[in-house]
C-alpha cells in the first residue's frame, strides 16, 4: 500500500486554483509558473518582458496561462492585472509577488545614487506592497487566499548584496508580517520565501556566467554537496500556495541551506569521517 505522502505528492497540489505571478517571464517567476501549471493551477503571467511572457504562455497553453503587461511600480497596472484575473477566472487564489531588481553593480554605500536606491525600492518593496494590497482586495469576498513574496537571504543578513537591495529585502519582512496580521482574520495568508543566491538572469547581470556564479555561491555556502536551483525555490513557493500550508501565516521560509544561521567555525567542527561510514 502506498504511503499517504506518496499519494499526496502525486496529486495536483494546486488543482482549481488561480494564480497571478509578477515577474514571471524569466528566472524564478518562470520556473514557478511552470510548476504551478504542472500542479493544475491557471496562471496569469504579469511582467514587462512581453517578448518572453507571450512565448511562455503559448508553451503552457492558452487554457492554462495568459499574459498581462504589468509594471509593478505603477499602481494602475497592478490593479488592472488583478482585476483582469478576477474578470477572466472569477477569482484569485494565489498572488506571488516575485518581480524585482538588484540595481546598479555598485556595492559601496558612498558611491550609490539616490535615484538608484529609489528605483530598487520602488520595484521591489513598493511593487510587492501594491501586489499585496490589490490581491487582498480581490481575495476578501472569498475569505481565503495565499499571498507570497520573493524575499532573499538578504532579508535577514547583510552580506555581499547592494545597500538598496538589502534594505528592500529587509523591508519585505515588515510588509509580510504587517499584512499577515491584518489579513489573517479574513483567511488570507501572507508569507515570504527567501532563497540563497542562484544563477537567475537577474543575478547574472553582474557579468558572471552560470557556472562561475554557481561555483562562487557553492564556495561560500553552508550546505555542501548540492547547488541551489530555481526548482528548489519553486517547490517552496508551491508549498506556501497550496492547502498543505493552510495554517502558515507570517512565515519567512528560508531556502538557503542554513547560510543565514551563521558562519561555521571550521576549526571547531573539523573532523574526519570514519572509514566505516
Amino acid at each position: 500500500m502506498q504511503s499517504a505522502s506518496l499519494l499526496f505528492s502525486a496529486a495536483k497540489r494546486l488543482e482549481g486554483k488561480v494564480a497571478l505571478i509578477t515577474g514571471a517571464a524569466s528566472g524564478i517567476g518562470k520556473a514557478t509558473a511552470k510548476l504551478f501549471a504542472h500542479h493544475g493551477a491557471r496562471i496569469v503571467i504579469a511582467d514587462v518582458q512581453d517578448e518572453k511572457g507571450h512565448p511562455l504562455c503559448s508553451a503552457l497553453g492558452p487554457s492554462v496561462a495568459s499574459y498581462d503587461h504589468c509594471d509593478v511600480t505603477n499602481e494602475s497596472d497592478v490593479q488592472q492585472a488583478v482585476d483582469a484575473t478576477v474578470s477572466h477566472h472569477g477569482k484569485l487564489d494565489v498572488m506571488f509577488n516575485n518581480a524585482g531588481m538588484i540595481g546598479e553593480p555598485c556595492l559601496r554605500l558612498l558611491e550609490s545614487e539616490k535615484s538608484d536606491f529609489e528605483r530598487v525600492v520602488a520595484t521591489n518593496l513598493v511593487g510587492s506592497y501594491l501586489g499585496t494590497k490589490h490581491a487582498a482586495r480581490a481575495m476578501l469576498p472569498q475569505r481565503r487566499g495565499s499571498i507570497g513574496i520573493t524575499a532573499s537571504v538578504a532579508s535577514v543578513i547583510a552580506s555581499m548584496t547592494l545597500v538598496a537591495y538589502t534594505c528592500s529585502k529587509h523591508a519585505f519582512l515588515g510588509l509580510m508580517k504587517s499584512a499577515a496580521l491584518e489579513l489573517g482574520r479574513f483567511g488570507i495568508r501572507v508569507n515570504c520565501v527567501s532563497p540563497y543566491a542562484l544563477p537567475t538572469p537577474l543575478a547574472m547581470e553582474f557579468g558572471m556566467g552560470e557556472e562561475e556564479l554557481s561555483a562562487n555561491m557553492e564556495e561560500h555556502a553552508t550546505l555542501k554537496g548540492v547547488r541551489l536551483k530555481a526548482e528548489d525555490v519553486t517547490e517552496a513557493v508551491v508549498y506556501l500556495a497550496s492547502d498543505e500550508s493552510r495554517y502558515l501565516n507570517g512565515l519567512n521560509l528560508l531556502v538557503d541551506g542554513g547560510f543565514s544561521t551563521g558562519k561555521p567555525s571550521h576549526g571547531l567542527f573539523r573532523y574526519s569521517i570514519p572509514d566505516n561510514m
